[in-house]
């Protein structure tokens, strides 16, 4: 077997990756833009050879999938990535720089690429794409099938107010429409941002809509001097007593959600990410309504209605007229221990092999968001995220070039592993 790692491995070209990554990386793909980059993906897979067809809900956010065929009898597995990036030019609203060139392009200074896109996801997606190429092209027959899936809307803009299908379809148009479509395989790889950490749990998430409600509207002359946050008629001003009661109970969620397993450590974070409140064309007067819109991650297992049980209690507490509404809720997924152990297995091994040590334990971050391999864990399909550098989320916008390498060839070496072994029915359930 070392002999045909070495015969892969020789294959894997340092610029040929920084050159794919980079050509990935320079089409700007914000969520409901996917198609130049699936034409890309797909037009490479086609050029190397590789089967492909493309799986599409919506014919604008298109799926690309490759397959490099094994001769039969073998374990299949299937890596992943999103071709969709975080920022769009217009969220204006959001982002202080939505046209800062970091998040629509990417470069190479030195040792590094640069680029939100690079990190988050076309990078690790160069990695696995030349790995595939590099057993193909080393002639190596393996037993089970390699699969290679390029997919939009991982960053889920979930339907809310006026913002609906087709510019807000959640999660419904990417993975999980490949995973209930033919896009399936014993194993998955989603290969994201992880600092080379292995994580086979993540966060589900819970977004929560609450509004308030004020007193009627009153034209500014007719305000009657300084109210108490209490007793003020404007909508907005009353959200600031809920706002600062949402933090404080974050804080307590976040002790008593934290959830250890094999596969991570997830600290379940909240997050108010929106707020609206009156009309700015319209300023001369309070105004009736505001709403804030949050984001909770949750742990596996946690009960929905219960978290809006809770928030309904803190508008109650304060005895504020509202209501809370849940407009996108995605469980978290542990992999099944015994399912996902030989997947675990072969990324170990390949990673001690690059890096002479198993990999760290996940902790936060890593296996705190939602990734989708909650979407495989959930149809049944045993999967982990692992993947180099650190997240954007953090503000990580570059990656080093020799970790694009290293991710290269222990994706090839996993590849390997998984499909050569004997494929055996694991029956219902396991």
């Amino acid at each position: 077997m070392a002999s045909v790692t070495d015969r892969v491995l020789e294959k894997i070209d340092r610029e040929e990756l920084v050159d794919l990554a980079l050509k990935l990386g320079n089409i700007d793909s914000p969520p409901g833009q996917e198609r130049g980059m699936a034409q890309a993906v797909e037009a490479w897979l086609k050029q190397e050879g590789f089967k492909t067809k493309v799986l599409s809900l919506l014919e604008s956010r298109p799926n690309v999938i490759g397959a490099l065929k094994g001769s039969g009898g073998g374990l299949s597995l299937l890596f992943n990535s999103h071709m969709d990036t975080v920022v769009s030019r217009d969220a204006v609203l959001s982002r202080r720089d939505s046209e800062d060139p970091i998040y629509h392009q990417a470069w190479r200074e030195g040792d590094r690429l640069f680029g939100n896109g690079i990190v988050n996801d076309k990078g690790p997606m160069a990695c696995f794409l030349i790995a595939a190429r590099a057993i193909k092209q080393a002639g190596i027959a393996l037993k089970g099938d390699i699969i290679l899936t390029a997919v939009s809307g991982e960053v889920a803009w979930e339907p809310i107010d006026e913002f609906q299908p087709p510019k807000c379809p959640g999660t419904e148009i990417g993975t999980r429409f490949i995973a209930t479509h033919g896009g399936i395989a014993d194993y998955a790889l989603v290969a994201e941002a992880t600092n080379f950490q292995s994580a086979w749990v993540e966060a589900g998430k819970l977004y929560v809509k609450i509004t308030v409600f004020g007193e009627p509207r009153l034209y500014t002359p007719y305000l009657k001097g300084s109210y108490s946050p209490e007793k003020n008629p404007n909508a907005i001003v009353r959200m600031s007593r809920l706002i600062n009661e949402i933090e404080a109970w974050a804080a307590v969620y976040e002790r008593e959600h934290t959830y250890v397993c094999p596969g991570g450590t997830l600290i379940p974070k909240v997050a108010i990410g929106a707020i609206r409140g009156g009309e700015p064309f319209a300023l001369d007067g309070t105004s009736e309504v505001c709403s804030i819109y949050i984001d909770i991650r949750t742990a596996p297992g946690q009960n929905f209605l219960d978290i809006k049980a809770e928030l309904e209690n803190k508008v109650r507490s304060l005895e504020l007229d509202g209501e809370v509404d849940i407009f996108a809720s995605e469980p978290g997924y542990e992999a099944n221990a015994t399912g996902i152990g030989p997947l675990v297995e072969a990324v170990d091994n390949a990673h001690k092999a690059i890096f002479g040590k198993k990999p760290e334990p996940a902790i936060g971050p890593v296996c705190s968001m939602w990734r989708d391999n909650n979407i495989f864990n959930e149809v049944g399909i045993p999967s982990l995220t692992y993947g180099p550098a650190a997240g954007t989320g953090g503000r990580n916008y570059s990656i080093l070039i020799d970790d694009l390498y290293k991710a290269a060839e222990i994706y090839a070496m996993v590849a390997l592993d998984i499909c050569s072994r004997e494929r055996r029915p694991r029956g219902r359930g396991k």
